[in-house]
């Protein structure tokens, strides 16, 4: 595999019907969101869960992963290209194993790890099923409207007490999202910091669902 981190497969115990791949925020790892697919697992039986460790040791501490610097502008971007072909390559390849579309294929990021998906998916010549983006932005939409090849949807998440990244990110985010005729959907969630709550993990249930069906 091109990156490495913890799995769950279907509650079921059956073959996966649908993929969903964690992408978890700066300075975090894989095990940081696994936690999720033990949640989502009641409403999906059939989902095999990757939630794997981002490429980059973390340059911020002794610990952790980063799927880029947060250094200057240009370097989140630079970043963010040079991180993209391993998400793709590592995407097909779990594709591959499941025997799965790429429409069942959802990705969920936290931070910087929506970043990420909302940077890789609008870019791919095949369209996912979906993308949850907890607590993130669209950190090169500069370039997207020359580089977009594929219309997924995504549901947007974000506290309105998000110290780390401002909630009008997100709004941003969905409102650029309109314009490129990409369908989607923001929550603003009161009294929320830069994190997950149930209220979002409702949202993001209700909204999985509905592009698995």
């Amino acid at each position: 595999m091109i990156l490495n981190g913890p799995h769950r497969s279907p509650s079921s115990g059956g073959e996966p019907s649908s993929l969903v791949v964690l992408l978890h925020g700066v300075g975090s790892n894989g095990a940081d969101l696994i936690g999720l697919a033990d949640v989502l697992a009641e409403r999906f039986p059939d989902t095999v869960f990757h939630s794997p460790n981002a490429p980059n040791p973390y340059d911020g501490a002794h610990f952790g992963y980063q799927w880029y610097s947060r250094g200057t502008s240009e370097a989140r971007i630079e970043g963010l290209r040079l991180v993209e072909s391993a998400v793709n390559g590592f995407l097909e390849e779990l594709l591959a194993l499941y025997h799965l579309p790429a429409t069942k294929c959802i990705l969920v990021g936290f931070s910087q790890g929506s970043m990420v998906s909302l940077h890789v998916a609008p870019r791919r010549s095949t369209r996912l099923g979906g993308i949850v983006a907890f607590s993130g932005t669209i950190a090169t939409a500069d370039s997207l409207k020359n580089e977009i090849a594929s219309k997924t949807p995504i549901c947007l998440i974000h506290g309105d007490s998000d110290s780390v990244i401002p909630s009008e990110r997100s709004e941003s985010a969905a409102k650029l999202l309109t314009e490129l005729g990409v369908p989607n959907e923001v929550h603003i969630l009161r009294g929320l910091g830069h994190s997950i709550d149930r209220r979002g993990l409702d949202h993001a249930t209700r909204f999985m669902q509905e592009v698995l069906a």
